[in-house]
């Protein structure tokens, strides 16, 4: 392979995949630590019919109108949680399950029946993701890099991911201790004039946001195991608030530079005539990362047990 194939082709789709996953995971650390993984779940589910609606509304694949669409879907989601919780009197877990379903299947009869047929939307790619069409074709060498015409030719959702993530990691800088008082002691952050409820609401939207700029590059389904797999993993790991963050970032990273080498090379190497989705070899890693910060936790813990018998 030619280092200009590599920039046309591999380069803006592992990059895009790079920065969904720790979008994804940036967002996914705070609803982990809130002990709201489940949320993570069931918004990138629920926010199917607001992206829908937004491409019916705009005809266009634009990312202001699915952000504005997927924001109002997840108002409501929340709205009926909230609504089956206090009428339907069953625990938050089942109300969550029954809602996000519900919108899910909603979505995806909507994707179908009218969304596909009014505007360039491909149900595959809504659902899977569609990496391997993440291209750069105008890149002719290493000039590229550094020429403003072609810089100006980016794939759309590379740039789109970079932007995202730079206003979420801005804002979770600025708003540090905020966020952190407000996810482990609402009613502290409420003492000290912190508005818990409205950084609560903040970190609910920024994983609605994280959802929807990803979904076209890694999927409304695999993008679940973007926003919970990293920070759980790295909640195994570390008991540190900053630290936290830092291994949730390091595991996406990880989890998206190897599955996409998986995908992109692993047929190859292989002799393998079939080839892989790069999406779901990232999805499969962050479950593995996963899986060997579970038996980490468990060797690390497991002296303290046998002591705690003896």
């Amino acid at each position: 392979m030619s280092f200009t194939t590599f920039l046309q082709i591999d380069l803006p789709a592992g990059l895009t995949a790079l920065f969904a996953t720790l979008v994804c995971a940036l967002a996914g650390n705070f609803l982990v630590l809130r002990r709201e993984a489940l949320l993570g779940d069931a918004l990138s589910h629920a926010v199917l019919p607001g992206i829908v609606v937004g491409f019916l509304l705009s005809g266009t694949r634009a990312a202001l109108p699915m952000i504005l669409g997927a924001a109002a879907a997840a108002i409501l989601a929340a709205t009926l949680v909230h609504f089956v919780r206090r009428y339907g009197r069953v625990e938050p877990g089942a109300a969550l399950g029954v809602v996000f379903t519900v919108m899910f299947a909603l979505g995806v009869v909507m994707l179908e029946q009218g969304a596909a047929h009014r505007v360039d939307l491909d149900p595959d790619c809504v659902l899977y993701g569609q990496l391997e069409t993440v291209l750069w074709l105008v890149a002719t060498g290493p000039e590229s890099l550094i020429d403003p015409a072609a810089l100006a030719q980016l794939p759309r959702e590379l740039v789109t991911l970079a932007v995202t993530l730079a206003i979420l990691a801005g804002l979770a800088a600025w708003f540090w201790k905020e966020i952190q008082i407000s996810t482990f002691d609402p009613e502290l952050a409420s003492a000290l004039g912190i508005p818990a409820n409205i950084f609560r609401f903040g970190v609910t939207l920024a994983a609605a946001v994280a959802t929807v700029v990803s979904f076209e590059a890694v999927g409304s389904i695999l993008v679940v195991a973007m926003i919970v797999c990293p920070a759980a993993a790295a909640r195994l790991l570390t008991n540190r608030y900053g630290s936290q963050l830092t291994v949730t970032l390091v595991l996406a990273g990880t989890a998206a530079v190897l599955g996409y080498a998986a995908a992109a090379f692993g047929p190859a190497v292989f002799g393998s005539p079939n080839s892989l989705s790069a999406a779901g070899m990232i999805a499969t890693f962050a479950g593995v990362l996963l899986g060997l910060a579970a038996i980490a936790w468990r060797l690390r813990h497991a002296p303290r047990k046998v002591a705690a018998h003896a």
